[in-house]
């Protein structure tokens, strides 16, 4: 691969093509976080790759990242999203592993120089999901029931529609938060309908919140392939190239380009999501703080083949309601709360 040309800022849009004349090695490793729902991930390219090159071996890595130790504190406070990537991305630096599975909402804006994101699989429900054992949606809720969610921009929208809930902080894997739920910790709490689906366990969502309601994070619900540069002459772009979902590709490079803008930050409270139809995107995102009480939204349409210019334009709209000023609010008291 010419690395001169990686990219290691944007997704990557390669065009689906066969397999004929790719240069195909004999073994290719997966880096993946242990937890159940990133090796169903894992396993899922696993299996694609499989199928695509039966001539190679296809393993997959086991590993736990930092993200996956401190549960604890909420993300926006020890380090925000790359400490579910960091040990992912030595082990290919260090050649134990080729490509690195990831849910795309959990990787960084910015990637360290020499890596990237070869392709983007097709997307999965990028909703919110209202999760309870005894309530069936947000609106029947008592005051002063308690909503876990792991998320600033959830918990911004949550405070500015229902203030008389209690938003408390929920940590690690989907496991551990449902068990937590079913304790009896929480009245209901806030997952990415996502990996409920995707482990098979859909019947624990009792609602499914609307985009208006509950604009989905940049990336929410698609997994994205991460490789680092090599010399050996294997081209994995190429290799991974009948994985990527153009339309998914697309939409997720518009609504990361927003969050790149304003930083991506776990301190921040953003949301992004674009659709597309006919060949047209509807991208909307939102900032807020997170009292919910400050907000600002824009949307805009157009060729989805134009996604990062649709993110920009997004950012410039949203930047004319004091996105900048609202943002600088929520640094200042994640750094007043110890962040």
């Amino acid at each position: 691969m010419n690395t001169s040309a990686f990219n290691t800022s944007e997704t990557v849009q390669p065009e689906s093509t066969g397999a004929s004349s790719k240069q195909v090695p004999s073994r290719l490793v997966i880096a993946s976080r242990e937890s159940r729902l990133a090796m169903w991930q894992a396993e899922h390219v696993r299996a694609r790759l499989a199928l695509l090159y039966p001539q190679c071996s296809v393993e997959i890595l086991g590993m736990t990242t930092r993200g996956d130790q401190i549960l604890d504190r909420t993300l926006s406070k020890v380090g925000g999203k790359g400490l579910f990537v960091k040990e992912l991305e030595v082990a290919m630096a260090e050649g134990r592993a080729d490509l690195a599975v990831h849910s795309l909402k959990d990787v960084p804006m910015e990637l360290p120089e020499g890596f990237a994101l070869a392709a983007v699989l097709e997307r999965e429900d990028p909703r919110d999901a209202f999760v309870s054992n005894d309530y069936a949606s947000l609106a029947e809720l008592p005051a002063g029931a308690v909503v876990g969610t792991s998320s600033l921009r959830r918990q911004s929208l949550i405070a500015a529609r229902y203030p008389h809930l209690v938003i408390k902080p929920l940590r690690g894997n989907l496991d551990t938060r449902l068990g937590k739920l079913d304790r009896g910790d929480y009245a209901a709490i806030i997952l990415a309908a996502a990996g409920l689906k995707r482990l098979g366990m859909p019947q624990r969502i009792r609602a499914v919140l609307d985009p208006d309601d509950s604009l989905p994070a940049a990336g929410q619900g698609a997994m994205a392939i991460e490789i680092a540069a090599r010399t050996d002459g294997v081209d994995l772009v190429e290799l991974l190239a009948p994985l990527n979902h153009v339309p998914t590709s697309q939409a997720v490079t518009a609504e990361r380009r927003v969050s790149k803008v304003f930083g991506g930050s776990c301190q921040v409270p953003l949301a992004a999501h674009a659709t597309i139809e006919g060949g047209q995107m509807h991208l909307r995102a939102m900032v807020a703080t997170p009292d919910g009480k400050r907000v600002a939204s824009a949307e805009v349409h157009g060729p989805a083949t134009d996604a990062a210019q649709l993110g920009d334009q997004v950012a410039t709209k949203l930047r004319e309601q004091d996105a900048v000023a609202i943002l600088a609010s929520c640094l200042a008291e994640a750094d007043g709360n110890g962040a």
